[in-house]
């Protein structure tokens, strides 16, 4: 499967389980966005499990060399460790066990203790969370696998707005996922991205009345690369 088709697919399965939906919304930025990825509502065993596939996917495809997953409290905690058990199901993996590991919010204060679950952190660690917007939990994540004396390799997300931040009059040069590559100097590979999406829009006369406006946002906030 190439990686665009995976990308495409990947839009299409977001749109049937009503994670991807075009319309008027208001997000956490204040901008009013023609449409809306919710990650959240992958919320059943069935749809995690593909989503999981679809991750792990696009980080087979990405060719990246890796030893592990680092999910990141509270929503890459799933993401990481559904993304284990597809690596482990995948025949490009060739029966490899990738392990995973995940933080607490707060450390555990009896017990093994720490904030720490899962696998030792060592080598060189792939960060797993739905999306990137303020890059505060790569930021977080980076300081723990470093601390760890582990290497933090690149960033798996499954979509990748191309939103640039700021205010209108003062748009940042970049978008958050260039921002993070930049600011730590490793890949940040996505599922899809708003060129996926406006592909689809492009493609597809059912979704053609949606092209326009999500055009125009491109036009106005949008990286094109």
């Amino acid at each position: 499967m190439s990686t665009s088709t995976t990308a495409q697919d990947f839009v299409r399965f977001a749109l049937d389980q009503g994670v991807l939906r075009f319309g008027s919304f208001k997000v956490k930025s204040g901008r009013i966005s023609p449409y809306f990825f919710n990650a959240g509502l992958f919320n059943s065993g069935a749809s995690v499990g593909r989503l999981a596939a679809f991750y792990a996917q696009a980080l087979i495809d990405s060719g990246l060399s890796f030893d592990m997953l680092f999910g990141p409290a509270y929503k890459g905690i799933p993401l990481a460790t559904a993304t284990a058990v597809a690596l482990a199901q995948h025949p490009a993996a060739a029966g490899r066990d990738v392990p995973f590991a995940y933080n607490r919010k707060e450390a555990k204060d009896h017990g093994e203790g720490g904030t720490l679950v899962g696998a030792p952190l060592k080598g060189k660690v792939v960060i797993i969370d739905d999306v990137i917007t303020a890059g505060t939990s790569v930021r977080e994540s980076v300081e723990i696998i470093r601390a760890a004396g582990a290497e933090p390799a690149a960033v798996l997300i499954a979509m990748d707005r191309m939103e640039r931040a700021g205010a209108d009059d003062a748009l940042s040069a970049h978008s958050a996922v260039q921002d993070v590559s930049r600011t730590y100097g490793m890949p940040v590979v996505s599922i899809a991205s708003l060129s996926d999406i406006m592909a689809l829009l492009e493609q597809d006369a059912q979704f053609a009345e949606h092209r326009a406006t999500v055009q125009a946002y491109r036009a106005k906030y949008g990286v094109t690369a």
